[in-house]
C-alpha cells in the first residue's frame, strides 16, 4: 500500500512539474520581444535574443517572443537542403534512392556489430533492433532524397517487422494446437 501512495505522489509531482514547466514556456514567449531583449542588453547579460531576429524582418514593439521564433523557424531552409536539392535534379532518382539505401544499411550494420558485440542478443534480435535503430538515426540525418516521406518509409518498415514478429510469435504460444486441448465441433 505505501509504495503505490509513493508512485501515485511521484506520478502527481511529475504531472504538477510537466504542467508548470509548460506554464512558464508560455508565459515567456507571450512577453514582447523587444523590450525584453532591450532589458538583456541593459544587464549586459552573456545571452540575448539577437540570435532569433531572422534576417530581412523588423520586429516591431508588439511582436512576442513566440511570433519571432515562428517567423524565424516558418520559411527556413539549410543551405543542405538548397544543395541537395540542387544536385538532385541532375542525378537519376535511382542513384539516389540506392544512396539513400545504402546510408540506411550502413547505419543499421552499424548498431547490429554494436548489439552483437556488446550484448547476447541473437541475430534474428539483433537485426530488427539495429534495423529500427537505423531507421530512426536515418530520420534526423540529413539525406540525399528532399522530404521526409523516405525516412518515415525506413522507420516504419522495421516497426513493421517487429510487430509482425510479435504477433506471429504470441500466435504461436497461443495456438490451441500447442495447448494439447481436443478440438470442439
Amino acid at each position: 500500500m505505501r509504495k503505490s501512495i509513493a508512485q501515485i505522489i511521484l506520478l502527481v509531482a511529475l504531472i504538477f512539474l510537466c504542467v508548470a514547466g509548460g506554464l512558464i514556456v508560455k508565459h515567456i514567449l507571450d512577453l514582447p520581444f523587444r523590450s525584453a531583449n532591450d532589458q538583456l542588453h541593459a544587464m549586459n547579460a552573456p545571452i540575448t535574443l539577437d540570435f532569433l531576429i531572422p534576417g530581412g524582418t523588423y520586429v516591431d514593439e508588439k511582436m512576442t517572443i513566440g511570433e519571432v521564433i515562428r517567423v524565424q523557424t516558418g520559411n527556413k531552409v539549410s543551405t543542405y537542403e538548397q544543395m541537395v536539392d540542387s544536385l538532385s535534379r541532375f542525378i537519376p532518382l535511382s542513384y539516389i534512392v540506392i544512396a539513400d539505401l545504402v546510408m540506411f544499411l550502413f547505419w543499421s550494420f552499424m548498431f547490429m556489430t554494436f548489439i552483437r558485440v556488446f550484448t547476447f542478443a541473437g541475430y534474428g534480435r539483433a537485426l530488427r533492433t539495429s534495423l529500427f535503430l537505423g531507421g530512426v538515426v536515418y530520420y534526423f540525418m540529413p539525406d540525399f532524397t528532399p522530404g521526409s516521406l523516405d525516412d518515415a518509409a525506413f522507420v516504419v518498415f522495421p516497426l513493421l517487422i517487429i510487430v509482425s514478429r510479435a504477433v506471429s510469435r504470441h500466435r504461436r504460444r497461443n495456438s490451441m494446437w500447442r495447448t494439447g486441448e481436443p478440438l470442439q465441433f
